[in-house]
């Protein structure tokens, strides 16, 4: 363990401009105006890995963008450990409610990070996270303690639903055949206190658009003649929820797990204020359905929300338009059990059920992926637990995260594997939205702890 500290903060300054170096690059996958740029960060991930030991990496083509490949096997006859992460991240909008640009990394102190965090869009979810893992293994090659084999894939589509991953994994089974699979893309309850996501939800996400009148109409010779698809959209996805904000579409809940009193009061001791949630976020209270708390409604429950809305006039001033169309994009984050396909399909016919006379409803399917659960007695997760416990001091607590890696179901059903999610970020970080930001404390945890989880796995895979 000394070895490993001391390997780290010789090398700190380097890992941190490296990681600096990597998040300049506005890889948004969701934006085709970002293409080049997306190319050019697969292209420095490769890079990487080659520099921090890989004996053979590529670039794999597939029908997006490139997934990168690399691998370095010290003995068939060992272990393999599979890495995963991305290298694409989320659109920086809106751009105003940056207090940095978002592609122009910055340290910052803040109470949750006194030594500095890096703030970049990116910084955390994942290329961060993901970097930790290249230069572990640099750590390990380096000091000749890599104790079995290891294999990296590195995709460009995370942020929009990894479908040529799919399409990678099915036609590559045997060059990603492993163990175990390492995904640092999750996070821990906190720098004190590190945790192990055992579970993830499920996604459905669909847009929907509302036509009416066959173009925009003055309100004021048209208003309360024709039906206003902004209105009777807002009405549609009011309906959704009930009085006790439970789902309304029929049979979403059928095959939504209850989890038991025992294990209800595990996830509880997980250490939670409820005031200091509310003051982070900087709200008078919580809102959520009906006889849960907020940990279970976050992560154990499905639900439903509205992730942006539009139609008609928005521009400065007014303009007296009953808009032709209306559309929403809408989230479904799903529990084990629930087949994202089937929930699709379900919320496409009840929300077009939900139409009056007068206008039509289009739904569009994006994307979607499955629930997982991962078990606490496996040697991956023992494994983990043991690498935290070494570098943090307390043991690590299973805990259930409300968000979504669609791809981790996949890899169990192609590949057969467990996936271990070993994640390092906090609540706090902002992924996904202006500020986002990872501890250099914690990037620099990681690249403690991850050599340590590969000591452990082979010793309990003995």
């Amino acid at each position: 363990m000394e070895n490993i500290k001391s390997y780290v903060q010789q090398h700190k300054d380097r890992f941190i401009n490296e990681l600096i170096e990597l998040l300049k690059i506005p890889s948004v996958s969701a934006d085709t105006a970002y293409s080049q740029d997306v190319i050019d960060t697969a292209e420095a991930v490769k890079e990487s890995l080659s520099k921090a030991g890989c004996d053979y990496v590529e670039t794999c083509d597939t029908p997006g963008y490139p997934i990168i490949y690399g691998e370095k096997i010290i003995d068939p006859n060992l272990p393999t450990v599979l890495v995963y992460g991305h290298y694409d991240v989320q659109p920086p909008d809106p751009l105003e409610l940056w207090t940095s640009p978002p592609f122009e990394p910055v340290i910052k102190t803040t109470d949750i990070h006194p030594e500095g965090a890096i703030f970049a869009r990116g910084a955390c979810d994942d290329k961060g996270q993901m970097y930790m893992h290249v230069k572990a293994l640099e750590l390990m090659v380096q000091s000749n303690t890599l104790p079995c084999n290891v294999k990296f894939m590195i995709e460009g589509e995370e942020e929009v639903g990894s479908a040529s991953l799919a399409w990678f994994v099915e036609r590559n089974q045997e060059k990603l055949k492993n163990d175990v699979i390492l995904i640092s893309d999750t996070g821990m309850i906190s720098n004190q206190q590190p945790s192990i996501t055992t579970g993830l939800r499920g996604l459905s996400y669909v847009e929907v658009e509302v036509t009416g009148p066959n173009r925009d109409l003055h309100s004021g010779l048209y208003g309360g003649a024709v039906a206003n698809p902004i209105n009777i959209l807002a009405k549609m996805i009011a309906s959704l929820h009930d009085e006790n904000n439970h789902i309304t579409i029929p049979g979403f809940y059928d095959k939504v797990e209850e989890l038991s009193a025992e294990e209800r009061a595990e996830m509880a001791k997980a250490p939670f204020s409820l005031e200091k949630y509310k003051n982070a976020l900087n709200i008078e209270d919580v809102y959520g359905e009906k006889g849960y708390v907020t940990n279970e409604r976050n992560s154990i429950r499905p639900t439903l929300d509205v992730n942006g809305i539009w139609g008609g006039y928005t521009g400065e001033g007014a303009k007296t338009v009953i808009a032709s169309k209306a559309f929403a994009k809408i989230s479904m984050r799903l529990v084990p059990n629930q087949e994202w396909e089937e929930i699709t399909e379900l919320f496409t016919k009840h929300f077009t059920s939900l139409a009056p006379a007068g206008v039509t409803v289009k739904v569009t399917p994006h994307h979607g992926g499955q629930g997982y659960v991962t078990p606490i007695d496996s040697i991956g997760y023992q494994a983990a637990n043991k690498a935290y416990t070494e570098t943090f001091g307390v043991p690590a607590i299973p805990v259930r995260s409300g968000g979504s890696i669609p791809i981790v179901a996949l890899f169990e059903k192609e590949l057969k594997s467990k996936t271990i999610l070993m994640g390092f970020g906090l609540d706090s970080d902002a992924i996904h939205s202006p500020n986002e930001h990872f501890g250099i404390f914690n990037y620099l945890k990681g690249i403690e702890t991850i050599p340590l989880f590969y000591k452990y796995f082979v010793e309990l895979s003995k």
